[in-house]
């Protein structure tokens, strides 16, 4: 995982309506940047969930929420509206993002191994820093490990 205190590595991608999102974008406002495996799964979907439920505390106390996966735009639009996710999903599907903030890596499942997304969660700062990260993440109390 990227250290607490680092800054936060530069990002671009484009969500769910093909728009290109960048760390640029969120100069000046601090950010909730999550990683997740897959859309409409139940895990992903109780995190995002968790977050959706909660999104109006994050955006009363400065926060943005930018989640991102490998999923396709099209699967980003599809989930989002299925479960009303009212912030930005960013496709990844070559894994650039996932990879510059260590959310890629050996995947233990069954006692296999294999490559996949690491859930982690980072937070970052107006400035630009990471000020929180979080790799044992909660799916369905995502908010409270956020705003402990």
């Amino acid at each position: 995982m990227l250290q607490i205190g680092t800054k936060a590595p530069y990002f671009e991608g484009l969500d769910e309506n093909g728009n290109s999102v960048s760390l640029n974008d969120f100069a000046n406002k601090k950010l909730v940047l999550y990683f997740y495996p897959k859309d409409s799964t139940p895990g992903c979907t109780s995190e995002a969930c968790d977050l959706r439920d909660n999104y109006q505390r994050f955006l009363a106390l400065g926060y943005e929420v930018i989640g991102v996966s490998r999923d396709s735009q099209n699967s980003h639009q599809r989930f989002i509206a299925k479960y009303a996710l009212p912030f930005h999903l960013i496709s990844d599907p070559e894994c650039v993002i996932l990879k510059a903030y260590e959310a890629w890596g050996e995947k233990k499942s069954f006692g296999k191994v294999s490559m996949g997304t690491l859930r982690t969660t980072y937070v970052i700062d107006e400035q630009g820093f990471i000020i929180d990260a979080i790799s044992k993440v909660d799916t369905k109390n995502h908010t409270a490990q956020l705003l402990k």
